[in-house]
């Protein structure tokens, strides 16, 4: 592992302690207080998967999953459950993750979520990751019903040193996505990240200016590819789920962005989210300062959580 990812597996795992605190630890609790794998043991497990916001699908699948291990391996020990459990959930993360190809086309990065979970610093720490990768990107903030959502992102842009495109406050948000594909188009640049409104209440609303966006996208930009990336705060667990179904209602969302891992124990969120709506995890925030949103990782993920 070179300096730089260590430094990030470190962070990660720093971030991700108090899910570990909550999972990880009652697990092996358990497992020290039963010497064979019965129902009585199954059945524990499961309560604590359960309350540790695995959801009850996901748990029940990796019930499902131990007993098949246990029959087939001959599996007697408890103490190999934590190992299974391990490769149950990176094997699922990893169905899900999409491997995109590393290509020249300029790109379009929506950002959707409701007001409050963090989208407007995912997309400044967002920005300032893809620059630090040798991207050039411009930012537009179009969600001009929130002079302080405008004000923050202009801050953390300017941190980031990248381009943002903005206007007055209340104006209409296409036009605002209008002029930054306008610059993105006469500079070359590789990635046009977008903020959007996050009024969910209003779903009909939402739908229409998101489907407005979509159009001057199509109209004027039709040779990037677009992306749609919802933010869902960790700390609020399952109703992150439903925030995602409400949104997938509007949209086609294919990335998802998790803030706020480091200030909860409800981590084992990500893993319901990813099976139940089959959408990929594309970065995670585990802190407050600029570089603390990562490229999501399977595998690194679950280490974190589990070792």
């Amino acid at each position: 592992m070179g300096t730089e990812k260590k430094g990030f597996f470190s962070k990660l795992k720093e971030g991700l302690s108090k899910t570990k605190k909550n999972l990880t630890e009652q697990i092996e609790n358990i497992i020290y207080s039963h010497r064979k794998i019965d129902d009585e043991f199954l059945e524990e497990l499961e309560e604590i998967l359960i309350t540790s916001d695995m959801g009850v699908e996901t748990t029940l699948d990796i019930i499902e999953y131990i007993k098949e291990q246990v029959k087939k391996n001959k599996i007697e020990d408890t103490g190999e459950i934590k190992n299974l459990i391990k490769t149950y959930l990176a094997n699922m993360l990893e169905e899900h993750e999409v491997n995109e190809e590393e290509s020249n086309a300029q790109k379009v990065i929506l950002v959707v979520g409701v007001n409050g979970v963090g989208k407007t610093t995912s997309i400044g720490k967002m920005a300032y990751r893809l620059k630090s990768s040798g991207k050039s990107v411009i930012v537009a903030a179009a969600d001009t019903f929130r002079a302080a959502a405008v004000e923050q992102l202009k801050e953390w842009c300017t941190r980031a040193d990248v381009e943002i495109i903005s206007s007055e406050n209340g104006s209409d948000p296409a036009s605002v996505i209008y002029d930054a594909i306008q610059s993105a188009k006469a500079r070359k640049s590789d990635i046009l990240i977008c903020d959007t409104a996050g009024r969910l209440h209003n779903k009909v609303n939402l739908m229409n200016e998101l489907s407005k966006m979509f159009k001057i996208l199509d109209r004027e930009y039709s040779q990037a590819t677009i992306d749609v990336y919802l933010v869902i705060d960790a700390t609020t667990g399952q109703n992150g789920i439903i925030q995602a179904k409400l949104f997938g209602e509007a949209c086609k969302i294919n990335g998802l962005i998790l803030t706020k891992l480091d200030g909860t124990a409800k981590g084992g969120i990500a893993f319901p989210i990813v099976k139940e709506l089959n959408i990929p995890i594309k970065y995670i925030g585990v802190g407050e300062q600029i570089d603390d949103l990562q490229t999501f990782d399977a595998k690194e993920f679950v280490n974190a959580i589990f070792e």
